[in-house]
């Protein structure tokens, strides 16, 4: 059962950091440039609507193989180094991040775009933007710490 609680907690690491890296940093700019408004802030409604769903799994895997490790592979929380520690704090953060932005500002989207209120829509996503910024800076360093904590934190 550990491998297959490591593997799914690592693939749920990688699909919610490495969406938002691609949403960010890729989908991002190029929507900027080439769609107007209200295409633009319609895009980002349905994109958000097909990956929220996976980050609501990964959060799920996370939170679920990451406490089920601790109890089960290191025998809690007393016998885990400081990387855990952080990883695991950061992880509640970066969690407690998108289940915000998942019932507050996407949902206040989703509804404008479905109004045409592009005002309220384009305020929506730029507070969505920053959120996921800062959870994707956030989730870049729990995967430096879950991979070199070990040796940054003895």
């Amino acid at each position: 059962m550990i491998p297959l609680a490591i593997s799914l907690h690592v693939l749920s690491a990688v699909i919610w950091v490495g969406g938002m890296f691609f949403a960010y940093l890729v989908l991002r700019p190029i929507v900027a440039i080439q769609f107007e408004p209200p295409q633009r802030l319609t895009l980002w409604s349905n994109v958000f609507s097909k990956f929220f769903p996976w980050v609501w799994a990964s959060v799920v895997l996370l939170l679920g193989t990451g406490f089920w490790l601790i109890s089960n592979k290191f025998g809690g929380m007393e016998n885990v180094g400081a990387h855990i520690h952080i990883m695991m704090s950061m992880g509640i953060i970066m969690s407690l991040v998108f289940i915000h932005v998942f019932f507050t500002p996407t949902r206040r989207l989703t509804r404008a775009v479905t109004e045409h209120d592009w005002e309220t829509a384009g305020n929506s996503l730029a507070q969505i933007r920053m959120l996921i910024g800062f959870n994707l800076l956030l989730g870049l360093v729990v995967v430096v710490v879950a991979t070199g904590g070990r040796y940054l934190f003895t």
